[in-house]
Parts: structure tokens; sequence; C-alpha cells
């Protein structure tokens, strides 16, 4: 039963069109996974078995009349808990939220029902998405599957945790400063942050993008194909006209391709030496393919940053500080002492902070105009401990390791995150792929390519 929670969207489309394997049993096995593991993970919420059977049971009724809904008709599926699914309260990771069931699905639940996915219930998120960790007021604490006593990282952190322990095959996750990369790098899956509008979601917002995290690029591309279709209630104002792009043709010759390495974000902290040893040899190993590689010089500044943190704390605050007394009291305090700092800054300082997005924006693509692409580590460090907010747990600093994801959703830059080796105590390590603006499918295929290079991976973490 547990093999079949292993295999991927590609490998079950392929099983179910042969008739060697049914949506059925590959939902009960995919659930009887879950049951196994979330006692300590952790990583679900609104789990529905009940509803996931029956959407299975209809789905093998159509491919035994050779009739499949659409793309992913029977492949097992999670959505983050801030995409609204219809009849299901929108916590959005805190306590102080009034669970009011969600009057309809948002565009990404929407393609997915659409494709005949079963869509197995929700995954865990932090307080408002606003930590790259686990930690929530109102989910249980969720873990990382390759080391329990660590964190998955967030906010995608359920989705990130499911997707490496065999939760289904796909998982749809959100980002805004490396929501979907960090966990993605740091519990060894794949992901891809599209350009800004490619994916129709709402609420839209500067920055947040809907992406794909499963374990194989065939599988996200897979996922995009269905993701990127139009909203029929064109509810994204921020969305891209909708292209016809061949997901699919994931080929494409390194030979001749000119990237670029960064390595030296420009603020946050350092690079671990393991972290560097990993991305510098995948760097290598493109250019033994063909490619040219140069260094890049960090293009971030602290007061980028700093304004940036300005800005959101600002507007965390306005909506942390409008809720009433009782539910206030009910945020992640560490949440609330972070947002604090908003209160009492100057319009002047607000408005310099919002403009730090510009700047970031301007700095990313002059840094990347030169190259075909761009490879840095996802995150400058391994998991960090899961009790953790963030790896310094100091509200005065919360966002020093988010300075390699954060500048390309400022910039609408398409970026993934794959896992390129592992520290000495076998935790993942992300090699993040950044494109030109709305060069999504050019990610995935230099994705796909050093997926085809790296060395041998691990086993999948699996329930001890």
């Amino acid at each position: 039963m547990n093999a079949l929670a292993q295999l991927s969207a590609v490998e079950l489309l392929a099983a179910y069109a042969a008739r060697t394997l049914s949506p059925v049993e590959v939902t009960r096995a995919v659930l009887a996974n879950i049951a196994a593991w979330e006692p300590r993970l952790c990583a679900t919420y609104a789990l529905d078995a009940a509803a996931a059977l029956a959407q299975a049971e209809a789905s093998q009724a159509r491919w035994l009349a050779n009739a499949p809904l659409g793309a992913l008709d029977g492949v097992p599926a999670m959505i983050k808990e801030n995409i609204a699914t219809r009849g299901t309260p929108v916590p959005l990771g805190t306590a102080a939220t009034e669970l009011v069931p969600a009057a309809a699905d948002a565009p990404p639940a929407a393609r997915l029902r659409e494709a005949g996915a079963v869509i197995l219930g929700k995954t865990t998120m932090p307080d408002y998405g606003m930590l790259s960790s686990g930690l929530s007021s109102f989910h249980p604490l969720a873990r990382n599957p390759w080391d329990l006593r660590r964190n998955p990282g967030g906010s995608s952190a359920g989705a990130a945790a499911g997707a490496a322990a065999g939760y289904g095959p796909l998982h749809v996750g959100t980002d805004i400063g490396g929501s979907v990369r960090l966990p993605a790098g740091w519990c060894g899956i794949f992901t891809l942050k599209p350009s800004l509008g490619r994916i129709p979601i709402q609420p839209p917002y500067a920055g947040r993008v809907a992406g794909p995290m499963t374990r194989t690029v065939a599988d996200a591309a897979l996922l995009m194909d269905v993701l990127s279709r139009p909203d029929p209630g064109m509810r994204d104002t921020m969305n891209l006209p909708w292209q016809d792009i061949a997901w699919s043709q994931l080929e494409r010759p390194l030979r001749g391709l000119k990237l670029g390495l960064l390595m030296d974000a420009g603020w946050g902290l350092p690079v671990e030496p393991e972290v560097r040893a990993a991305v510098e040899a995948a760097a290598r190993a493109f250019e033994g393919a063909g490619a040219v590689v140069e260094p890049v010089a960090p293009f971030m500044t602290r007061e980028m940053i700093d304004g940036m943190d300005r800005f959101w704390r600002c507007r965390a605050w306005m909506d942390i500080a409008a809720l009433p007394e009782a539910r206030r009291a009910k945020v992640l305090p560490f949440i609330v002492d972070w947002a604090r700092g908003g209160a009492d800054l100057s319009g002047a300082q607000v408005f310099h902070g919002y403009s730090q997005m510009g700047a970031m924006r301007e700095a990313a693509v002059a840094a990347c105009r030169p190259f075909d692409a761009l490879l840095s580590p996802t995150a400058p460090i391994p998991a960090f401990a899961a009790e953790l907010p963030c790896p310094t747990n100091d509200p005065a600093r919360p966002f020093e390791h988010i300075a390699f994801t954060l500048p390309y959703n400022m910039s609408e830059q398409p970026a993934a995150s794959i896992n390129c080796g592992y520290t000495s105590d076998g935790l993942p390590i992300g090699l993040q792929i950044i494109g030109a603006r709305h060069d999504d499918l050019g990610v995935l295929q230099l994705a796909r390519a050093w997926e085809q290079m790296r060395p041998a991976q691990r086993a999948w973490p699996q329930v001890g």
C-alpha cells in the first residue's frame, strides 16, 4: 500500500490508462500513508477521507468508461489552506480568524477540480503566512519528515512536508517572499514560483503567486498546465494573458547557455559551507554539460530589506490592530511583536519601505539581464529547529534567511527550487534556478536538466 503513495502523478496517469491501477486503491494507499505519518508530521488541515474516496470512485468510473474528466483525473492532490476551497473555512494559519466556510473555490482549487484531481484536503501554514516555519497558533506544529526535530519551512509548510512524506504527488502552495521555495529546499522537493500572474489567484497582491510543489519536475509541469489556465471569473486582476505553453517539453540543450552564479545575496545569514559546496558543485555540473557559468555580484542591500520589513510590519499591524482584543490575543505572540514595530512608523517611513519593492525589482532584473538564468542557494542554511518561528528567533530580524528568494517576487520572475545535495546530517539542500520574467518553461527545463544530471537521490523519508 505504501508503495502506491510514492508514485508520481505521471506514473499514476499512465497506470490508470493501462488499467493496472485504480484511483480508489491509490487514494486509499495515500490516505493510509497520511494516517501513519500525520500524528507526528501535522501537515494537514480539513483532511476529508470520505470525500476523497467519493471523488476517487467517480474518477474510477470515468476511467472504466474511457472518459477521464481532465489531465489530472484520479490523482491525489492537496491545497494550502489559504487557497479557498468551497465549504471549508480559511483560517490563514491563525487562531484569530473567524471560521466561516468559503463560498467558492479560489482559481487554483477550481482548476484542480475541473481536471479531475482527487482533493484530499488542505495543508497547514503559519499565522498569516508571515513565517518561514511550521509554527502556527491555529494548526499543530508541522515538522520536517527528513528529521522531525527540524522545521519544514514555510509558509507552505504542510505542503512541502506532505509532498516529501508521500501525501499524494501534487500540492499547491503560495509564495510572496519564498514561501514555496524555502520549504521545498528544506524538504528536498521541487517547486516553481511562477511569474506573477501566470497562475490566476484570489486575492492577488504584489509578489503573491501560487505554485506547484511536487517531487519531480514533470509532475510540476503537469500541474502548471492545469493551474495556468484562465479563470472564467477573471478574479485575478494581475493575471497574465493566457499562453498555450508546451509545459511537457522539458528537454533543452545546455551547451552555450550563460548562467550566473549568485553566492552572496548582499545581506542576511551567511551561506553555510555545506550549502555552498552543494550549490557550487551543481554549477560545475552545468559547466561540464556545456553551459558558461559566471559569478554574479550581490545586488540586494540592507536598505532594501529593512524598508520592506517596515512596510510589511505596518500592513500587518493595521490588520492585527483592527481585530477585537479577544481575537488579537490569539495571534502568535512572535507575529504580534514583529508587527507592533510598524505601529508608530511615519508615512514617509512606510512609503520609503514600499518603494523598496521597486528598488528590488530594478536590481534583480539588471543583475539577471546578462544571463539566460541565475543559480543560487534557495536558503543560506539547512532546516532549523522545528519549534522556532524563524532561524534567528528574533522579531527584530525575522527575514535574514530570505535574501536569496525575496527579490524574484518583487521582480515577478520565475524561480524554482530543486534538491542539489544533503548535509552531513542528511538534510536536503535547495538549488534555486531563476529565469527571465515570463520564462517559466525555461526554468522548468533547466530544473529538468539538473534533475537528470544530479547524483543519485536518497530515498524519501518513511514512517519510522
